[in-house]
């Protein structure tokens, strides 16, 4: 298994989106992220990378392609919209 170009770009926009909070909290107190928080939001970049590179090596309809990669990207805002504030009031809601 070789490590390609585009494999490194997916590990540069996860350690940036990563570093976005990071950062937050060294400038503002309204940040207040722990260990296991920088933990599930890897875990769930990651799973929906490879869930991203799955659907596009798998599907060859464009339009399918484009919508499946859409509601991948749907889904990863809406979860972690709701363990960030609790969009949905579910048990797993954060703040």
């Amino acid at each position: 298994m070789t490590i390609t170009k585009k494999h490194l770009v997916y590990a540069a926009i996860i350690i940036f989106i990563l570093a976005i909070p990071l950062i937050a909290m060294q400038f503002t107190n309204e940040v207040h992220w722990q260990i296991n928080d920088f933990v599930v939001a890897a875990f769930l970049l990651i799973t929906t990378v490879l869930v991203v590179e799955f659907i596009t090596r798998i599907v060859n309809h464009k339009k399918l392609k484009i919508l499946l990669l859409a509601l991948v990207v749907l889904g990863l805002i809406l979860f972690w919209a709701e363990l960030a504030v609790g969009i949905f009031n579910s048990p797993m809601a954060g703040s």
